[in-house]
């Protein structure tokens, strides 16, 4: 079990704490009956400096002898547990140096999503600073805090973006191969890799037709953990970095590529969640890991490629590669016949049109599926937003000489032509496709540009309340 970082939390409450006060934006109700418990003084302060508890501000209220008598942190007009997650999740490095704690201890769910919040807040990727230092402060464990969560919810959210914030020069698939082999000697899992020319015999022709002109082999990389219990099967699109091949992208769209891993990222963190969590499930990962890059070796437009489920495939574009090897290994998690199978990936710039950066488009052949999935997302304060597979764009892949396309001539749609085309890689398996994007192209309280790991805590509630009683443990 992975442990928070010590200085993030402390056990016990010293004299010299403060007292944080939780201010809803209450108005026109004066802000006086809101900061009650913290006495007239601190009432006053709020009032002449003007807050009204609005999300992501607090104010440092001052003892009569100037120092710090306590916070007053403001969660919007909501009172909710994402309200207060968003809250805590943009104090650590914004408070004055010292301990913090709870002026009234919280229930469940909204010690856990303080806690959660806290956590999650103090996270900077500082891999290549000389003099890297985090914030300063400490919050005291609020009782009622589910610390096994916290814990696993944390750590999983670091491993995945301290992954998508890493370099391609380090982190080539190579480097993704042994990232994923830590998590497995770690939860002592099964590893496997197939790498370069093996993938032929191996039955994955797409994987390695995108990644054979890169310095580093393609692979697919397979960790496989648990005896019993039902099999949850997870797909990661891992492609270190993308210049586009041959079609090949402006410099513009190359800055961010390190990121095109996200899926992947995403999907080992989820799979270290679970296992940490001793879920009762068969788990599977597979991610076909990759360059696209442009060398003697390279796959050309209009090349007809096969594929591990015996479809052969025209390639219309070498830019959009992700679906190519996501067909291979989506191919070879349906033949195990799962009882969930879920990929994600940052495939689709469509999908950012449509939805923005911020809400990863949700995919599923299955309406109660994607109906759980949405519910658990709303409660883990994860958003995802559904888009129809909508059969009538089918024809979009159509090819005159293959099976199949590998993009449309259309310029709509994007994101769903993508979501069918792998769709004809599934079967009849219960699926879920996320397309996300994997980023924080903005600062805000909490969220640091760079990383993101999207959908994490939505895809663990499905599986939790799918499976945590399932017979059988692992």
């Amino acid at each position: 079990m992975p442990t928070l970082d010590t200085p993030a939390f402390l056990e016990r409450r010293a004299s010299a704490s403060h007292p944080l006060w939780l201010v809803p934006e209450r108005d026109p109700e004066p802000l006086a009956q809101a900061l009650r418990p913290a006495g007239a003084t601190a009432q006053a302060w709020a009032s002449s400096q003007g807050f009204r508890g609005e999300q992501y501000k607090f104010l440092v209220v001052p003892s009569a002898d100037g120092a710090i008598a306590g916070v007053a942190v403001g969660l919007g007009q909501q009172t909710s547990g994402d309200a207060v997650q968003a809250a805590f999740a943009g104090l650590p490095e914004r408070l004055p140096d010292g301990s913090y704690y709870l002026a009234e201890e919280p229930q469940e769910p909204i010690a856990t999503r303080a806690a959660l919040g806290w956590a999650l807040g103090r996270y900077r990727y500082q891999r290549y600073k000389e003099h890297a230092a985090g914030p300063r402060t400490a919050l005291i464990w609020p009782s009622a805090a589910d610390r096994n969560y916290v814990t696993r919810a944390a750590s999983a959210d670091a491993l995945a973006r301290d992954l998508i914030n890493t370099p391609a020069t380090d982190l080539d698939p190579e480097a993704l191969a042994e990232a994923i082999a830590g998590v497995a000697r770690k939860a002592r899992a099964q590893f496997r890799q197939v790498v370069g020319a093996a993938l032929l015999t191996d039955g994955y022709p797409a994987v390695h037709a995108v990644g054979r002109a890169a310095v580093s082999p393609p692979r697919v990389v397979e960790l496989k953990w648990g005896e019993r219990g039902p099999r949850v099967t997870l797909v990661g699109k891992g492609v270190c970095f993308d210049s586009g091949g041959l079609d090949l992208k402006p410099s513009s769209g190359m800055l961010l590529m390190k990121k095109d891993m996200g899926g992947a990222a995403v999907a080992l963190a989820l799979a270290q969640m679970l296992m940490d969590a001793r879920m009762p499930i068969r788990l599977r990962l597979l991610v076909p890991a990759v360059e696209n890059a442009i060398g003697p070796g390279s796959y050309h437009p209009g090349d007809v490629l096969k594929t591990r489920k015996g479809l052969s495939v025209e390639v219309g574009n070498t830019d959009a590669e992700g679906r190519l090897i996501l067909a291979d290994a989506l191919a070879a998690a349906e033949e195990e016949q799962p009882d969930l199978l879920i990929d994600l990936a940052t495939l689709t710039g469509a999908a950012r049109v449509a939805l923005g950066p911020e809400l990863p488009a949700l995919f599923s052949s299955n309406d109660a599926l994607a109906a759980e999935l949405l519910a658990a997302a709303q409660a883990n304060a994860d958003p995802l937003w559904r888009l129809p597979l909508w059969s009538g764009y089918e024809d979009e892949l159509g090819s005159k000489i293959a099976d199949l396309g590998n993009v449309s001539a259309s310029a709509h749609a994007g994101a769903i032509i993508g979501a069918l085309f792998l769709q004809r890689f599934v079967g009849v398996t219960p699926w879920v496709h996320l397309d996300l994007y994997a980023w924080n192209g903005k600062e805000r309280p909490g969220r640091p540009v760079g990383g993101e790991a999207q959908g994490l805590r939505a895809l663990y509630g499905l599986i939790s309340a799918r499976y945590a009683h399932a017979a059988g443990t692992p």
